[in-house]
């Protein structure tokens, strides 16, 4: 499985690109703020084009630039309904599926927006990652009141887990359920 990530805009929001392998269909997940160019390299450069893009939640700093993508691939946004009113866009609803040939696991992990997603994978080699928007960082979370959504992510996933946040470095499940000081309350 092909995975590529950058951060972007103001707020270095992490947007990634998912594909069984280079040179096919792709899921864009979290086309925020200023990614037009950084996303074109990394498109170009590993022969992608979009089939879906995807939404962790609904803040301007993961979407701001889904519209202008959408037009420009043919491809629609898919967004929590919980989240739809933060997007001035047009979505379609955010369900568990397949996307690019990739099946996600839609996990509505409300607190950061209503909307709040985790999306979940495995992939061909026998890994697992979480692509955790603004719910779960590496040594942090999203917001300190997000305690259900978190325990319910963390009970789920195995320590292998790669977490792949919203904003800053790649982590794993078994790194934040040992060190991270805001889960101590989570019963994780």
């Amino acid at each position: 499985m092909l995975v590529v990530g950058f951060g972007s805009g103001p707020l270095q929001a992490n947007c990634y690109l998912l594909a069984d392998a280079a040179g096919g269909p792709c899921v864009v997940v979290d086309p925020g703020q200023e990614v037009a160019g950084p996303l074109a390299a990394a498109l170009a450069g590993h022969g992608l084009v979009p089939a879906a893009l995807v939404a962790t939640h609904g803040h301007p700093d993961h979407v701001a630039s889904a519209a202008s993508l959408s037009a420009e691939h043919g491809v629609p946004l898919h967004l929590h309904p919980a989240d739809a009113e933060l997007y001035d866009g047009d979505s379609v609803p955010l369900e568990s599926g397949t996307f690019a040939g990739l099946d996600v696991d839609v996990r509505h992990a409300p607190g950061h927006t209503p909307g709040s997603v985790v999306l979940t994978l495995e992939t061909a080699e026998g890994g697992r990652l979480a692509l955790t928007g603004d719910t779960l960082f590496a040594g942090s979370v999203g917001r300190g009141d997000v305690t259900d959504s978190l325990r319910d992510l963390l009970a789920s996933l195995p320590d292998d887990t790669v977490v792949l946040p919203g904003h800053g470095p790649a982590t794993t499940i078994g790194q934040e359920r040992a060190g991270n000081p805001f889960l101590a309350g989570t019963g994780a």
